[in-house]
């Protein structure tokens, strides 16, 4: 079997021939520095979702895939296919001093992408309150 760090590897490290959504997650998790444990924490899910998903049980839900892309610095498409935005190969690997700053970045989009969502809950919910408030009072 190939190793899919091998030199010719199609956008990053992985060729689409060979790699699973588990493969891509892995390696990108693991060039981000982060153990599944600290994946787990920062994505607010078991150990065991993210060891599900690793090798290849499940698949995240659109949400967390979302986050998960943001939280490895790697485009959907990437993780779902490996066509787009992979992770940087192992020579571009991150300065010790830069990791941090970039994984913190990381958590920071998705966390933005958490609040977005709460957001458009609540204006459903403002609308809705509104929108029967107003059909009350023409009813009056």
């Amino acid at each position: 079997m190939s190793d899919p760090m091998e030199e010719g590897a199609t956008s990053g490290w992985f060729s689409d021939e060979t790699a699973t959504f588990g493969d891509r997650v892995t390696g990108a998790r693991e060039a981000a520095g982060m153990t599944r444990e600290q994946l787990s924490a920062r994505l607010g899910v078991k150990l065991k979702t993210v060891a599900a998903w690793e090798d290849d049980m499940s698949d995240p839900r659109g949400n967390k895939l979302q986050m998960l892309s943001g939280m490895l610095g790697v485009s959907i498409p990437w993780l779902l296919t490996g066509q787009g935005d992979g992770p940087e190969g192992p020579d571009a690997a991150p300065r010790s001093e830069v990791a941090p700053l970039l994984a913190e970045m990381r958590q920071l989009q998705a966390d933005l992408g958490q609040i977005a969502g709460r957001m458009g809950q609540l204006e459903q919910r403002l609308r809705a309150a509104t929108g029967s408030t107003a059909q009350q009072e023409m009813a009056e």
